[in-house]
């Protein structure tokens, strides 16, 4: 056999020989062209399989992982152009955990209703042109005209920025109920802070409103406040003003707070035009009117879930906040394993730094297991490959020196626990500088990063902290309010809630019969733990 070959190979050799010398040129070009190809064909298909298979893979990946739903499970809508408002859907897409707490059916449809009946009656339409020509006239006897089927809300700004998100949110949802739009006052900064929240309209109060001169000056004492007009008996079925006054600040009475009440709202629904003052998270109390209730529990059937649903659908910061919000995170807070938010408000004639606030945070952060003790000593490290885990914490205070100490307590000694911690605030302004400008949005853009942490702590009675942690989706530990100079003992309390509390509620339901204490009318709104006996709130477990 292998003779044989060999003989082959020896002739092949001696006709090799006889050929002349270009014809061994062009045969060996041919034969080193054919192998070259050869090669290349083997590559191709090898590197054709390896993409089908990573294609296949990444198929496989990305149908394990379904997209992230910009749309919130459609609390929000599809009907606006993205980079008008990089917020509206790209929160929940890049910087927001998916939040346990889906949006009702129902109330998807309610907004979807109340988007078509804004669009209707906005400014700008005809709807809106007639509404207004009454508001000219000084006419007490209006039951016995129309004005079509719109009727109307006006939001007027007060008080600090965590007040007026609160407030807003307790009108819409007001509106929502009672079939109104809502009208925004925009003499202070609200469009430098956020987009706007309906398609194809504006919420935004034309500037030539026929009452707008006038707003400012409107109190308890103004003769079409409905406190006033029911001490003085001056509403009733044919006795109906083109406008009215609500008025729901602290100080309001409790005839200005029954306002939400079914025989009281008998009287309210036929005013065509409804101004409001507010700076309390009013939506607690909307639960005392059957009709109400009824509708609300369709809405919300995670009841501590209504303001988390409500400034999710609302509050959407300009792309200016946005991109304060974007590049703080991606700074200070995207790196880390876990983030911490601690906000802290100062309630005193005397405003500034407190040894016992800064005890009652650590205190607080500690006992909670929120952040770990510093070390007794330094302890010698020997295996400094292992990656240490980093916590961030993001302190929002109007004043620097309590991050600073925060910051300094973790530098100068070592964890117990080997976490590394870093700690951030993004300004210490130490003066609340509402309505202006730079200022409100720099609030905004904090209150944002908090409720983008994993755990958070706020001081009682703070609308600030309570917009953060709802909107967040938080349950916090709330900062219970210190009394003199000493840090209280617990210094905090866990939520089991993370609806905002109304801090000046009725001080009963709509009922006579149902007594004198609001807190105890309806099983699951309750007294608010960072107040002790008072406030009230919504609670699921009870």
């Amino acid at each position: 056999m292998k003779s044989n070959m060999y003989h082959k190979f020896q002739i092949s050799g001696e006709v090799f020989r006889s050929l002349g010398i270009k014809m061994k040129i062009l045969l060996t070009v041919i034969v080193s062209g054919l192998l070259i190809w050869s090669v290349m064909l083997l590559s191709s298909s090898t590197n054709f399989n390896s993409q089908l298979l990573a294609a296949t893979t990444n198929d496989s990946k990305e149908s394990e992982t379904p997209p992230r739903d910009k749309l919130i499970g459609g609390l929000l809508t599809a009907d606006f152009d993205e980079g008008s408002c990089l917020s509206r859907y790209h929160q929940s897409l890049l910087y927001r955990k998916p939040s346990p707490y889906k949006p009702s059916e129902y109330l998807v449809s309610k907004l979807r209703n109340y988007e078509k009946l804004h669009k209707r009656c906005g400014p700008g339409t005809d709807a809106y042109k007639k509404a207004t020509e009454i508001l000219g006239h000084n006419d007490e006897n209006y039951a016995t005209k129309s004005v079509g089927e719109c009727r109307y809300i006006v939001w007027v700004a007060v008080y600090g920025l965590g007040n007026r998100i609160l407030t807003l949110a307790s009108v819409f949802l007001y509106a929502l109920l009672t079939e109104r739009v809502v009208l925004v006052d925009q003499s202070k900064d609200i469009s430098d802070l956020f987009c706007e929240p309906f398609p194809g309209t504006s919420w935004l109060l034309p500037l030539e409103f026929p009452l707008m001169k006038q707003i400012d000056g409107y109190n308890k004492g103004y003769s079409r406040c409905y406190g006033t007009m029911l001490n003085n008996h001056a509403i009733n079925s044919t006795l109906i003003p083109p406008h009215m006054y609500l008025h729901i600040l602290h100080d309001s009475r409790d005839n200005d707070k029954m306002f939400v009440c079914q025989k009281d709202q008998s009287l309210v629904n036929k005013v065509p035009w409804l101004i409001v003052k507010a700076n309390v998270y009013f939506v607690p109390s909307l639960w005392f009117n059957p009709t109400f209730q009824t509708e609300l529990m369709k809405m919300f059937p995670q009841k501590e879930a209504v303001f988390h649903h409500l400034a999710r659908y609302l509050f959407h910061p300009t792309n200016q906040v946005w991109g304060l919000i974007t590049r703080s995170y991606n700074a200070y807070l995207s790196r880390a394993d876990e983030t911490l938010g601690v906000q802290i408000r100062i309630f005193s004639d005397r405003a500034g730094y407190f040894q016992h606030v800064m005890d009652q945070v650590v205190s607080c952060t500690q006992r909670e297991k929120l952040l770990p003790e510093p070390a007794a000593q330094e302890e010698p490290k020997f295996n400094i490959s292992k990656s240490q885990k980093l916590k961030a914490v993001l302190v929002t205070s109007l004043y620097p020196e309590y991050s600073d100490n925060l910051k300094n307590m973790y530098w100068e000694r070592p964890t117990s626990t080997g976490e590394i911690i870093e700690v951030y605030q993004p300004s210490g302004e130490r003066v609340q500088q509402t309505d202006k400008k730079l200022h409100d949005q720099k609030a905004l853009a904090e209150m944002y990063l908090l409720s983008l942490t994993d755990n958070i702590v706020t001081s009682a009675k703070s609308t600030f902290g309570y917009v953060a942690h709802s909107l967040g989706g938080l349950k916090p530990w709330l900062l219970y309010q210190p009394t003199g100079n000493r840090a209280p003992d617990p210094p905090c309390v866990r939520s089991t809630s993370m609806d905002p509390c109304h801090l000046t509620p009725p001080s009963h339901g709509c009922e006579p019969e149902w007594g004198t204490n609001s807190g105890k009318v309806v099983p699951f709104v309750k007294h608010c733990e960072d107040l002790g006996n008072d406030g009230l709130k919504l609670y699921d477990e009870l």
